[in-house]
């Protein structure tokens, strides 16, 4: 089962002082003793690169969890793009949910997951259609 990261579950990791830094650590804890993979839509991270200081820390970040640390990164290719662009169309939604569907579109491309998210609301409008993704609201 995969475990996506949406942004505001990437910013819980990128401080150690955010209040759900614990909820996102014990989740992938979880993906891990469950044999499953931890995931981030490439496209996240454009949300989360905002000025050298911060992407410095991103770009540390995922060095440590992407190379031994649990965490893949999926980018967008055409099936992807398909797959988000039909989340979209189903939720009735526009572009401004289009990191978003990406979280989705990663957790249903291979048959369900759990979405970490800081924003419940927009992640289960979008998930609603597909009953294998669990939307998991940050605490």
């Amino acid at each position: 089962m995969k475990t996506v990261l949406d942004a505001e579950a990437m910013n819980a990791l990128l401080d150690a002082r955010h209040p759900s830094e614990r909820h996102v650590r014990r989740s992938l804890e979880v993906a891990q003793r469950l044999r499953g993979d931890a995931w981030v839509a490439s496209v996240t991270l454009a949300e989360l690169y905002r000025g050298v200081a911060r992407s410095r820390a991103l770009d540390s970040l995922l060095a440590r969890m992407t190379v031994g640390g649990g965490l893949r990164l999926r980018n967008t290719d055409q099936p992807l793009a398909r797959l988000v662009g039909s989340i979209l169309h189903e939720a009735g939604a526009g572009s401004e949910l289009l990191a978003d569907a990406h979280a989705v579109a990663v957790a249903v491309e291979d048959g369900g997951g759990v979405v970490v998210t800081g924003d419940p609301a927009d992640l289960s409008r979008l998930a609603a259609p597909y009953g294998t993704v669990v939307v998991e609201a940050l605490r």
